[in-house]
């Protein structure tokens, strides 16, 4: 059956109603950039080329291997071994060839890092949750550059969502990770993202959690959950639309216990409560062996 040639406006038709033509077409203009294309950032990619994002600077190094394929986009048997900066490039040239992408192969990084970010109107986070120094660079940029900045961490069966956005709380002021060890920097890390700690209640196997190997458990759910609420972030930045929470408010939704909370950190890691949870987490990893 003859196809007619690929045409912007019909493809992404359907998102008209919840956008406007003319938003629609401001999409198509908007630069994202993304590092990391695993466990979210691949679906952060492909669900942000539906939307019809028109342009992406996109940073990553690594394979695809048969322990991605529980929740990584582009993880299958014909991607097996192949690298997923490829795989997911054709992906979403799939579905828009239009799509102007600028690729950063060796992923992010001290020397490359201004490149990653030129013309980038958000950056979206899709790093390893170990990858530390690249996370700390990029968001300390986009401080710096003024680009909003945006994590949707997949976490259990749900998702927590912090903004870094120009003009408040900064990432390091936020989370208050340098001086720090590998461990407390994970630590701080992984409240910050999760002060509701939400997850823990069904965590059935603690010893799937292994900071020493930088190894912890994942579901597909929370990947997709990721994709979707980034996404609807991304599109509330680049049109002005809606109101954006910026840290220290971030958002925690779990769907295996139905719940949303919103969390208020002020002072960030220096906060009180938010102390008090770190001294909790850093007596459990220790007893648990993780630390």
């Amino acid at each position: 059956m003859a196809r007619s040639p690929f045409d912007y406006f019909t493809a992404f038709s359907r998102n008209l109603g919840w956008v406007t033509r003319e938003e629609q077409s401001r999409l198509r203009d908007k630069r994202v950039a993304i590092a990391g294309l695993g466990g979210v950032g691949g679906s952060h990619l492909l669900t942000l080329t539906r939307l019809g994002v028109g342009a992406f600077n996109l940073a990553e190094f690594d394979h695809f291997e048969l322990a991605n394929f529980n929740r990584q986009a582009g993880a299958t048997l014909s991607s097996w071994g192949h690298p997923k900066l490829d795989t997911l490039v054709n992906m979403a040239r799939d579905i828009n060839p239009e799509l102007d992408i600028r690729i950063f192969p060796d992923g992010v990084t001290d020397t490359n890092l201004s490149s990653f970010l030129t013309d980038a109107d958000v950056y979206v986070d899709g790093l390893d949750f170990f990858a530390l120094h690249a996370r700390r660079i990029v968001f300390d940029a986009c401080e710096q550059g003024e680009i909003p900045a945006i994590t949707a961490a997949p976490l259990g069966m749900g998702v927590a969502l912090l903004n870094f956005l120009p003009g408040r709380m900064g990432f390091e002021r936020y989370f208050g990770m340098a001086g720090q060890t590998e461990s407390e920097q994970l630590v701080r890390f992984l409240v910050g993202l999760s002060p509701a700690m939400l997850q823990r209640a069904y965590l059935v196997d603690d010893s799937a959690v292994d900071f020493v190997r930088q190894r912890g458990p994942s579901t597909p759910m929370a990947c997709e959950l990721c994709a979707g609420v980034a996404a609807t972030e991304t599109l509330k930045v680049l049109l002005g639309r809606g109101p954006v929470l910026a840290a220290p408010h971030g958002l925690h939704f779990d769907t295996y216990r139905q719940r949303l909370t919103h969390t208020w950190r002020p002072g960030g890691y220096r906060n009180p409560l938010q102390r008090l949870i770190m001294a909790l987490m850093r007596r459990h990893l220790r007893r648990m062996g993780a630390i």
